[in-house]
């Protein structure tokens, strides 16, 4: 097949590029590496399946077809790259995700949506079903990329009903692995990094709000068998296997082997309290479940982070007013 994927050159976008072209596809990768790195892709460029279009999805998307079919990844996904970068995360989640349903909708092409699991907000049902509507702040500081991914599966909706667009939308939680910038605010970077240079581990709450960690192959996977396939979605792709966020600084101390201590600071605003998905869905239509433990795809980005020291060299915990968590 040949496939569009925006924002192919960021931390998973990069990862689906390298299952496209290592099972035979060609790629076209179209990213304006606002948050995406070309250092994510270097090892591509000279691959004859591969080529890249350094531009903007959400001002234009004129890329020679043809297509088989689109995925949908462009958008900044840690809170702060979508808090540096509001207006451009509210417009690739518009007018973006417009521009790459036209393209599918040009070439007949498949398109999958890469929604997220902040659409569920601070969510009442736990663990979360697709069926549920979410418990979202439409004007709090994490509405820009919230709401940008909900009015996206909305519009990748009223495509498939008004032109007939062969849809597909698949709502991602906490994923992680190698080719996350050091930097990108994130919990599992922030643990680690802070873990690997002896600062303390910084913790908001008391700890006890939980999160389930999917390794990038796994979660990859299942975009595969979305791409391949004709189910509309929305389905969870997760770990549903639960940390305490306490629980989780730990386990990350134990595998670093660092004595660095754990921080508490206060719960910022909008912070989700459970996070857990329900990938029952997914494993009925896809056959789909996470195979990597989370200890073992902590270990293997605890790994190639201390194979990289430059990612980490006089790192800095990211400074935020707007009294948001640097973490998901």
């Amino acid at each position: 097949m040949r496939i569009l994927v925006t924002g192919g050159a960021g931390f998973i976008g990069s990862h689906l590029c390298d299952a496209l072209i290592a099972r035979g596809d060609e790629v076209v990768c179209a990213d304006n590496l606002c948050t995406g790195r070309v250092e994510n892709i270097a090892h591509l460029l000279d691959r004859r399946e591969f080529s890249f279009a350094q531009l903007d999805v959400s001002a234009e998307l004129e890329v020679p077809g043809p297509f088989d079919a689109v995925a949908h990844l462009a958008s900044p996904a840690s809170p702060p790259h979508y808090l540096r970068l509001p207006l451009e995360t509210l417009a690739v989640g518009s007018k973006g995700t417009e521009n790459a349903l036209r393209v599918a909708h040009e070439h007949s092409a498949r398109f999958v949506l890469a929604s997220t699991s902040e659409i569920y907000g601070d969510p009442a049902m736990h663990p979360q079903q697709e069926s549920y509507w979410g418990n979202v702040n439409p004007i709090g500081p994490r509405s820009v990329y919230d709401e940008a991914k909900r009015f996206a599966e909305a519009l990748t909706s009223a495509w498939r009903r008004s032109c007939a667009v062969n849809t597909g939308i698949v709502r991602i939680f906490n994923t992680y692995g190698p080719r996350m910038s050091a930097a990108d605010g994130r919990i599992v970077t922030n643990f680690i990094t802070q873990a690997l240079t002896g600062e303390p581990l910084t913790v908001y709450g008391d700890g006890s709000q939980t999160r389930s960690f999917c390794y990038v192959e796994d979660l990859v996977s299942g975009i595969l068998m979305m791409l391949d396939g004709t189910e509309p979605g929305p389905l969870n792709l997760g770990n549903p296997e639960e940390f305490t966020v306490a629980g989780f600084a730990n386990l990350v101390l134990e595998l670093t082997g660092s004595g660095s201590d754990i921080e508490f600071r206060p719960l910022p605003v909008d912070d989700p309290t459970r996070r857990c998905p329900d990938i029952s869905s997914a494993m009925r239509v896809l056959g789909w479940h996470p195979t990597t433990s989370t200890e073992q795809g902590v270990r293997r980005t605890i790994d190639w982070f201390r194979s990289r020291p430059h990612e980490i060299a006089g790192l800095r915990e990211p400074q935020l007013s707007s009294g948001v968590s640097p973490v998901r």
